[in-house]
């Protein structure tokens, strides 16, 4: 019998291009293609909720000004920033 709780497993579909990228990309990290899509999956999330807080914010106060929209760029374009 298995310890702890073991990872549920997924069977997906991809355009063969992506899967070549995929693979590749896992290879380059070092990793397995599992670890690098359950990354990637973990990123893309991480997005979904930021942009759901972005919107939740603007609902609550207003669209973010011209202004503000130029400093976010600006503070995301630094060097050594990670994009998501």
């Amino acid at each position: 019998m298995p310890r702890g709780a073991p990872s549920p497993k997924l069977a997906i579909t991809v355009d063969p291009d992506v899967h070549r990228q995929i693979v590749e990309a896992a290879a380059a990290d070092g990793v397995s293609v599992s670890a690098w899509m359950t990354d990637a999956a973990r990123r893309t999330l991480k997005v979904r909720d930021g942009l759901s807080a972005v919107a939740e914010w603007e609902r609550q106060h207003g669209p973010f000004t011209e202004e503000e929209l130029a400093h976010a760029r600006e503070r995301a374009a630094r060097p050594g920033r990670r994009t998501a």
